[in-house]
């Protein structure tokens, strides 16, 4: 729901989203491979898994407090914010960011990870046609 938007968009919707990482490291790891995409899934599985048949809101929509008393966690707050395509790319950048931070500290990691692996930009598709992307340098 885009509280903001003036047209329909200001209603409860759906989309079917993809979400593209583009990564890039200056040498190959062990294996041959800028990063292995089980890092990926491990890494980001479970937060993907969150906005799944979710409704994603502004915290400052009026009916924000309703809905989120109704259906829990299943309501993800965008605290002052849309959650536009472009918010929601840079919410998965600053996971991801995170999330590999975590997994390259971890003294058990199964699959190698570069220490010079960079994420180049997150591109969130909403449509076959329409997506966003976010970088940070």
């Amino acid at each position: 729901m885009l509280s903001k938007h003036p047209d329909l968009c200001k209603f409860p919707h759906g989309h079917t989203r993809k979400v593209e990482f583009i990564l890039e490291s200056n040498e190959l790891d062990k294996n041959e491979m800028v990063c292995d995409f089980k890092i990926l899934q491990e890494a980001m599985a479970d937060f993907l898994s969150t906005l799944d048949h979710a409704l994603c809101m502004n915290t400052n929509d009026p009916m924000y407090p309703k809905l989120k008393e109704a259906y829990g966690d299943r309501i993800i707050d965008f605290p002052d914010e849309d959650p536009t395509t472009e918010v929601m790319a840079k919410l998965i950048h600053d996971t991801l960011k995170i999330k590999l931070k975590e997994y390259a500290a971890k003294p058990d990691a199964k699959y190698p990870l570069s220490p010079d692996l960079k994420i180049i930009r997150v591109r969130l598709w909403e449509t076959s046609s329409a997506w966003a992307e976010y970088s940070c340098d």
